[in-house]
Parts: C-alpha cells; sequence; structure tokens
C-alpha cells in the first residue's frame, strides 16, 4: 500500500515555502528579533543583594543573589565557582542564583573579589 504523496510542481521547489498568510510573530526567521535583550554588565558596575531565606523551602535555609545584568551563561559560570567554593549545591532561577545553605558572608567576601558590587541584604 502506497501512501498518496504529491509531487511539487515546478514553481514550487523543495526549500521554498510558500506562505500565503502569516500572523505577527510567527515566523521562525524572526525568533532573535523577539528575544528579550538582557545587558551584559561588567562585575563593577553590577549591585548585588545576598540574603539567606527560608520561605517556601519548608524550613531549609537558602542564599539568594539577587539584583543580577548578565546573561544566562554567564550566571551559571558563576553559579559553579560559587558552588565549588561553598561545597553546597545550588541553582539559578529567575535571573537569581539560589545556593543551599546559609553562607551569607562567604559568598559576599567571594563575590567582591570577583569584582561585584555585593551587600549582604536581611537580618
Amino acid at each position: 500500500m502506497s501512501a498518496s504523496k504529491q509531487k511539487p510542481t515546478g514553481s514550487n521547489k523543495p526549500g521554498q515555502d510558500r506562505i500565503a498568510y502569516s500572523e505577527f510573530g510567527t515566523s521562525p526567521d524572526n525568533a532573535d528579533a523577539f528575544k528579550r535583550a538582557v545587558p551584559d554588565l561588567p562585575p563593577n558596575q553590577q549591585n548585588l543583594r545576598v540574603e539567606a531565606s527560608r520561605k517556601g523551602r519548608k524550613g531549609k535555609t537558602v542564599t539568594i543573589i539577587s539584583g543580577f545584568q548578565a546573561k544566562p551563561e554567564t550566571l551559571t559560570e558563576l553559579l559553579k565557582t560559587l558552588k565549588t567554593q561553598c561545597g553546597a549545591g545550588g541553582t539559578v532561577k529567575e535571573n537569581e542564583i539560589e545556593i543551599q545553605g546559609d553562607h551569607k558572608q562567604k559568598i559576599v567576601q567571594i563575590l567582591l573579589q570577583l569584582g561585584y558590587k555585593a551587600k549582604a541584604s536581611g537580618g
């Protein structure tokens, strides 16, 4: 049993998409145009806040670093160095870095050595 396949006509070459109608933003060619621009500022121009929080984590303490204006690749590299220095796990969520445990003072010192403007926030 052969499936019915239509052969392309002479005017419609393979590899050419003939679009009769397209809504705004549905074209895959313009995907880069719709991405949000993330400013990748140097470390000395970023003001970071470091705080320890237990809200919504069933009593577990997590150190949150917020205020980044950098690309996700930069955040993952910084996350890797902070995790190795603190000896703890962590993740990047919504342009913030979360490190497991209360490492507020240690992280502030590491960020200052890396050239960031970091402050300890909260009590």
